[in-house]
């Protein structure tokens, strides 16, 4: 391919990711923005991710063998055209419930995006470099739609409100389609591969990981044991991916190989890839629920995605440029420490930390997070390669289920973990406030002075100073309780690394002792 036809199609690549990214990332974002227009609660409004995610976590299953039957440009041009529609939809949507309905269907006509997005930088190279130069791009460009979606979104809701958000969701929609028409992938011979208990194993499993989703949604909002609805939908989700996985062992051509998925590889490889997306919660959800605490706004955090950016595009160029067969150990050990060491600085936080204090931290957990992946990627796909083409479909399970629902996963845990010890902070330091302390007394009065001319009664003024006083036990418990989120994801990006160091001393031991082993039966 010629240089200027290979960098249209990563440039389209690029739009690709960008439009799917900023349709997912658009309502986890603006989640107080968008109560206002559509007359909601910040539980209600929950519902508008949860919408996107339930259908969006399993399709990408259906359509690999959709686009092996039906043809990758008639894949291509539906799959566009189905989520320009959708998003032209969401600009004359005005409540939330026909929000909820067009983020359901956003969600399904977003799936084809991500996988277009990385087949178009995949066009754009030679075979020796598709999974090391074109893979470390595509997943870069993944990675640097969440941090573009906070810092441009200040700047559109100051602009027009939320439909200036809508709009440039049309507005990228369009483009890719104009690419999708104007560079077309190169066509892959089809084959009749959809069965019909395809149809039916891929409906459960669809039931089972859409339940996953809704439930790693909202689960902290409306507290896992609280709610009877979420263990309801546990027993669904569990019950359907029963029903799919005793379909799927009893066939003679699966649509998933469940034995290979449970063999040992695989089952230390989709290990690496939810240890990975745990990780970067603390950049997904810690580190923002952490400044949302504080009071600061997106308008107020657009140096710090900034610099979160531009540490994902320098740690993906790097991986680019360094990426090759049995490196990936040591790219790995890299990454985990940049995230070990930006997760400890952070955990060092007080109520006067301000982005500026983060720049450094972020940018390094980005940069990590740039650098670990693709090698993972490259290696699991290989692994499936060696199996055989049948398998890269399983593969592509693994990958799903620890991306979409690890990603969910890792923010759940973490969340609930933060909601757990703020309340042990609080109670800590409730304990220790009395108001026959002098300093808890005069730090009373201090703060119901600025009360003092307008509320006369003394009882009344103590009980507001003692409200007040409340609100900042609060406040210091979060950020005690974020503290500790974020060292418990220090010490297991250190746990991770010391583990990698250990598989790779054992390795290198092995590959001695073979040698040697070779060498003295030549001897003999």
């Amino acid at each position: 391919m010629a240089p200027h036809r290979a960098a249209a199609y990563m440039a389209a690549s690029t739009l690709l990711a960008m439009t799917q990214g900023f349709g997912m990332n658009l309502v986890a974002a603006n989640i107080p923005q968008l109560q206002g227009p559509f007359g909601a609660t910040s539980a209600e409004a929950v519902w508008l991710m949860a919408a996107y995610m339930a259908p969006n976590a399993s399709l990408s299953l259906a359509l690999i063998k959709i686009r092996n039957q039906y043809g990758l440009r008639h894949f291509a041009e539906l799959g566009i055209a189905v989520f320009l529609v959708v998003s032209v939809a969401h600009i004359f949507i005005t409540d939330l419930h026909s929000a909820i309905v067009l983020r359901f269907f956003a969600g399904i006509a977003a799936a084809p995006l991500s996988s277009l997005g990385f087949l178009y930088m995949l066009e754009a190279f030679t075979p020796a470099r598709k999974l090391t130069v074109g893979i470390s791009l595509a997943l870069t460009n993944i990675g640097l739609a969440a941090p573009l979606t906070r810092l441009v979104s200040p700047a559109l809701i100051e602009l027009g409100g939320v439909r200036a958000l809508l709009h440039l969701e049309v507005a990228l929609a369009m483009l890719a389609f104009a690419a999708i028409y104007l560079l077309p992938l190169t066509p892959i011979p089809r084959a009749k591969v959809i069965e019909k208990l395809d149809i039916v194993s891929y409906l459960f499993i669809a039931i089972g990981f859409g339940s996953g989703a809704v439930i790693l949604v909202t689960g902290r909002t409306y507290w896992w044991m609280e709610a009877q609805w979420i263990g309801e939908l546990l027993v669904v989700m569990i019950g359907a991916l029963t029903v799919a996985a005793v379909l799927e062992l009893n066939r003679e051509k699966p649509l998933i190989d469940l034995r290979w998925l449970v063999s040992r590889e695989v089952l230390h490889f989709a290990a690496v890839l939810i240890l990975f997306r745990l990780l970067l919660a603390e950049q997904t959800a810690v580190a923002g629920n952490f400044f949302q605490i504080m009071g600061l706004q997106n308008d107020q955090l657009t140096g710090l995605y900034g610099a979160v950016a531009l540490a994902t595009l320098a740690g993906g160029l790097l991986c680019a440029a360094i990426l090759k067969p049995s490196r990936e150990p040591g790219i790995h050990m890299v990454a985990l420490l940049l995230i070990a060491a930006g997760a400890f600085l952070d955990s060092r936080a007080t109520n006067l930390t301000r982005p500026e204090q983060m720049y450094l931290s972020q940018a390094m957990i980005a940069a990590g997070g740039s650098l670990f992946l693709p090698p993972a990627i490259a290696s699991g796909f290989t692994m499936a390669l060696r199996k055989g083409p049948q398998y890269i479909l399983s593969f592509i399970v693994v990958f799903l289920v620890t991306q979409s629902l690890g990603g969910l996963a890792g923010s759940a845990l973490f969340g609930s973990f933060i909601t757990l010890r703020e309340k042990f902070h609080s109670n800590i330091l409730a304990q220790s406030m009395t108001l026959a302390d002098p300093l808890v007394a005069a730090r009373v009065s201090q703060l119901s002075a600025a009360y003092g001319r307008t509320i006369t009664d003394q009882a009344v003024l103590k009980a507001e100073g003692v409200a007040l006083l409340g609100q900042q036990v609060t406040r210091e418990a979060n950020v005690l309780a974020h503290n500790d989120a974020f060292f418990v994801i220090a010490l297991l990006a250190v746990a991770a690394a010391a583990a990698l160091a250990i598989h790779m001393l054992y390795i290198r031991i092995r590959e001695a002792s073979a040698r040697s082993g070779g060498q003295a039966a030549v001897e003999g």
